[in-house]
């Protein structure tokens, strides 16, 4: 298939039909199901009456963690752990609410905290990984494109090498943030939430799970497109 000066081989095709089209709707799909999870379960209200923010601030306190703020950030589901200014900021949706979702939500940013408190390996490699996939992610592509223009086949491998980065950086990603969720989850069963608002909160951490599985899905497929194409063209 050709677009300009540039065509598609059957096999590039196949990736985009069977692999990158699929990855993309499973991504859309997570996206759209952890929103529409969220918005379910914030109806569920937490049997304890703590908000998100009363529930962050005693999770932080029990584990020596008084030094770690808490600070409101707008947006819908923007809530994150900033490591560097050590501080948690809670989303519109997640800060002064009572539900099982928004406790759910700020347990698991608690659980990033925890987690660079305790040393947790995984996330001190995905602390490394940042700059580097920065720099990957914006170069990989001119990179390939340098290489066709130019004739230059190995900066088409360098760009490959370099995209893979932020593959790798999806990859680590996994473990840390499904292991934020199980410390949650432990956190909120001590204590905090039984019953339905446990479920509740089970559920949306779940779904938030799915939306980095679906990240992954995308970065791998994404790469297996560049090495095909870059293949293609080396061929040609």
């Amino acid at each position: 298939m050709y677009f300009g000066y540039y065509y598609m081989t059957q096999t590039e095709m196949m990736v985009y039909l069977f692999v990158l089209l699929p990855s993309i709707i499973l991504s859309v799909w997570a996206s759209a199901n952890v929103n529409s999870t969220y918005k379910k379960y914030s109806k569920v209200r937490s049997m304890s009456g703590l908000t998100a923010n009363d529930a962050v601030r005693r999770i932080l306190d029990s584990n020596g963690l008084k030094n770690v703020r808490i600070e409101h950030v707008s947006g819908n589901l923007t809530d994150h752990y900033d490591p560097k200014a050590n501080v948690i900021r809670l989303s519109d949706a997640t800060d002064g609410s009572n539900s099982a979702a928004a406790i759910g939500v700020a347990a698991h940013e608690a659980g990033h905290a925890v987690q660079h408190a305790v040393g947790y390996t995984p996330i001190k490699i995905r602390m490394a990984l940042v700059p580097v996939c920065n720099i990957g992610s914006n170069l990989a592509i001119p990179l390939i494109l340098m290489s066709f223009l130019f004739g230059i086949p190995s900066l088409a491998y360098v760009g490959i090498i370099a995209f893979a980065t932020a593959t790798l950086f999806q990859l680590v990603t996994l473990p840390v943030e499904f292991d934020a969720s199980r410390r949650a989850i432990a956190i909120l069963e001590n204590g905090y939430m039984s019953g339905d608002d446990l479920r509740a909160s089970k559920k949306v951490l779940r779904a938030a799970a799915l939306t980095y599985v679906a990240s992954l899905a995308v970065s791998l497929a994404n790469l297996l497109r560049l090495v095909v194409m870059v293949s293609g063209r080396r061929r040609d």
